[in-house]
């Protein structure tokens, strides 16, 4: 058996598509379905459905997916590893992030990249629960996503900061205060319901006996920005983004109270022995920073001085 092989496994898992995963290896589709040919010949079992196009793995060769995620994950932290004593860190760090989290992330994948340059580092926008079936099938070695709500399974986790709610209309700039049951009241566009976002916000009106039906349901914060800027609605983000709207004219930004929601954000990894080289240069890292007080910096909500 060759980690090839397994390797070549391990991406079509991923990418359910023959072409798709011979890409991500770097061969030819008939050398990909070769390597898994000759996986199934040495396992004795068939491991892929055949057709014309992918179908499924068989309930045997899901179970042969299932180890070669692990080896592979397992083999390129050894190799991360080794890396680190030689010469320095190098490979990848492949991370889910929910989108609500997407404009801070530079405050820690930033310094990450300068004190190692030769990580390839891969952001990909994920809800939660993506980013949990990425770190279970080892497709992932970090997400940062919600720690205290709908919190994910078989992870060790490490906290970052907490968000604030504010309700972006269109108007001049203010930073005066709003309740969440005046919010309830507008024509609202918000994130779609599959985003743990969006299911915060509905539990606090739900909290305050406001049920509310967004008019706009979008996957993108960016989408919600550009509804607002150029219609008739309202929104309600994190104040991660206060620092890349305030600068937006015709946007009004104004810090939701009564309640006042705090979820936490932090990182998340399997939690599983070894624990990879780049997560645990990750962590270090991320111990050096002070990210509630970096975010509430850029939103303005504390002073530097």
């Amino acid at each position: 058996m060759l980690i090839k092989q397994l390797q070549y496994l391990a991406a079509l898992g991923r990418e359910r598509h023959f072409g798709r995963a011979a890409v991500a290896c770097n061969v030819s589709q008939p050398t990909l379905s070769a390597g898994i040919r000759h996986l199934e010949d040495e396992m004795g079992v068939p491991i892929v459905e055949r057709s014309q196009r992918f179908k499924g793995f068989t309930v045997e060769g899901q179970k042969v997916l299932d180890w070669a995620q692990r080896m592979v994950a397992d083999y390129e932290a050894l190799h991360q590893e080794l890396s680190l004593a030689r010469q320095g860190l190098a490979g990848q760090l492949r991370m889910g992030v929910i989108p609500s989290v997407l404009p801070v992330t530079s405050l820690i994948t930033g310094p990450f990249a300068e004190q190692h340059p030769a990580v390839n580092i891969l952001m990909r926008s994920l809800t939660s629960k993506e980013i949990q079936r990425g770190l279970d099938t080892f497709d992932l070695e970090a997400g940062i996503t919600y720690l205290d709500n709908e919190p994910l399974e078989n992870v060790r986790t490490r906290p970052l900061y907490r968000e604030r709610f504010f309700l972006i209309e269109a108007g001049q700039d203010s930073r005066a205060r709003v309740t969440w049951r005046d919010a309830a009241r507008l024509p609202l566009c918000l994130l779609s319901r599959d985003m743990q976002n969006r299911r915060i916000i509905d539990g606090v009106f739900r909290s305050i006996g406001a049920e509310v039906r967004a008019q706009i349901e979008a996957n993108s914060p960016l989408s919600l920005i550009a509804h607002v800027r150029d219609g008739k609605v309202a929104t309600i983000l994190p104040h991660g983004f206060l620092s890349l709207i305030s600068g937006m004219p015709g946007l009004k930004m104004r810090r939701l109270v009564e309640p006042e929601p705090s979820p936490q954000i932090g990182l998340v990894y399997a939690d599983r022995e070894p624990v990879p080289a780049v997560v645990k240069t990750l962590l270090n890292s991320i111990r050096r920073l002070d990210m509630q007080r970096s975010v509430d910096l850029a939103a303005g909500l504390v002073s530097a001085a």
